[in-house]
């Protein structure tokens, strides 16, 4: 077989972020996990479901350590290299650190895709190393059933610069970075059915880095940040309220979309992951408007693989910090709700948040 000529997406059961195990399921894995509460230097570790591993040395320095690697969601070896690197870092972004260095995972069907490929693959993540201004500093490699790439990443910030998934207060002001529908985009990828210049639309978005969470880690204003990956919008703040024991809410109306990823949505491409998010979250968990018809559920449901960041800010700021984050480049940040005192569920609502 001419390994250059196999899809690669065929050679996946699923792609993206949207391999990532449900919610549900990785919190029963989790569960018998012992509590590391004897290493006093471990700032972040299992107990919130952050986005990164935070170690504070003696001096205040705090090194950031995660891993990302997930399967092909697109053909293009390049652009799944630089897909799968971009997500990675961003959970270094989004601790409110800055990567140094990282290393990277390849599990690769060696029988099924040509070196060339493969080598593409690699090029891609270190085109995106090199403009997060880190080395790819070495790695890992297996022969594999499936195609795998990822990265681990390394990052480094000051003890107050953390931003952890669990200290939003209530008055907060709610904003999200990049918009919604990476999930629905893929899906239609895999039936050929991607409208024209789609394709452009979402590799512009899941190859821009995150580093303006850098940034945001140094403003006061700012209390708390997550990225929003493959459990979607509503995971990933359900994640936020359950940390932070508080109430989310997020207006519908102010949820910024990729161009096509409504009618994408309405013409029911969705993705496993996106009914699996749903059917994790749990029944108390997430209170929708009762007309919310299922395109709109599937929206915020919809794994993000390289999203943006959701960041939990003092509302008397958010305006500032959105013009900020878009002047930055990233044109789509929007606030999308806001933090109230009560039960940790999310509260999805139509109509203006404040802030």
């Amino acid at each position: 077989m001419d390994g250059a000529q196999v899809r690669l997406t065929s050679l996946a059961h699923g792609g993206g972020c949207g391999c990532k195990l449900a919610p549900a399921v990785l919190q029963t894995l989790l569960s018998g996990q012992t509590a590391a509460h004897p290493y006093k230097q471990l700032l972040v570790g299992l107990e919130t479901g952050d986005d990164a591993a935070v170690w504070r040395q003696d001096d205040g320095t705090c090194i950031i350590a995660t891993t990302d690697f997930f399967m092909p969601m697109v053909d293009d070896p390049h652009d799944f290299g630089r897909i799968a690197a971009t997500n990675a870092i961003s959970d270094v972004y989004a601790m409110g650190g800055a990567p140094i260095m990282a290393l990277a995972i390849l599990g690769m069907p060696v029988d099924k895709i040509a070196p060339e490929t493969v080598r593409r693959i690699l090029e891609g993540g270190r085109s995106i190393c090199a403009e997060a201004g880190i080395p790819v500093a070495g790695g890992h490699s297996i022969d594999c059933p499936e195609p795998v790439y990822g990265l681990a990443v390394i990052g480094l910030c000051k003890a107050e610069e953390v931003r952890r998934n669990a200290d939003a207060r209530p008055g907060d002001a709610l904003i999200l970075t990049k918009p919604l529908g990476v999930g629905v985009y893929s899906a239609a990828i895999k039936k050929n059915a991607l409208p024209f210049g789609a394709y452009d639309e979402m590799i512009a978005t899941t190859t821009l880095l995150n580093k303006v969470g850098a940034q945001l880690g140094k403003d006061r204003a700012v209390h708390a940040m997550t990225d929003v990956t493959g459990f979607g919008l509503l995971g990933h703040s359900l994640e936020m309220a359950r940390g932070s024991d508080a109430t989310l809410v997020i207006d519908i109306d102010a949820v910024p979309l990729l161009p096509h990823a409504a009618a994408l949505s309405q013409q029911n491409f969705v993705t496993g992951a996106s009914h699996r998010n749903w059917a994790s979250y749990g029944e108390e968990a997430i209170v929708l408007p009762g007309d919310c018809p299922d395109w709109r559920r599937h929206l915020l449901t919809d794994p993000q693989t390289s999203g943006g960041l959701l960041v939990s800010c003092d509302p008397d700021h958010a305006s500032d910090l959105t013009t900020m984050i878009k002047a930055a480049g990233y044109p789509h940040a929007s606030v999308i709700g806001r933090v109230d005192a009560g039960p940790p569920v999310v509260r999805v609502a139509p109509g203006q948040p404040r802030g």
